[in-house]
């Protein structure tokens, strides 16, 4: 996968991350590429460790549930350490 498409993974998949999870999350358009591209990898990590399946083609199911359950996970450690530093 090219890196644009990466890049348009992680956008759409951080921005249906935020939609998934309830409340109201903070950041915008940047915030939610850099999480949802570094969910994407996370994502990318754990399908290939667990399930031997990795981030290959940007229109495969896998990919996209893989890069999305990785935003997921990123966006509730930043939600956990943007709670911890706003007190």
């Amino acid at each position: 996968m090219g890196f644009f498409a990466f890049l348009i993974l992680g956008l759409i998949a951080g921005a249906i991350a935020k939609a998934i999870l309830p409340g109201r999350q903070g950041g915008g358009l940047l915030i939610t590429l850099v999480l949802g591209v570094v969910g994407a990898l996370l994502g990318g990590f754990i399908g290939g460790a667990l399930f031997g399946v990795g981030i290959n083609e940007f229109f495969s199911l896998s990919t996209w549930l893989l890069a999305i359950g990785g935003a997921i996970i990123v966006l509730l450690v930043y939600g956990m350490i943007a709670k911890r530093s706003a007190r």
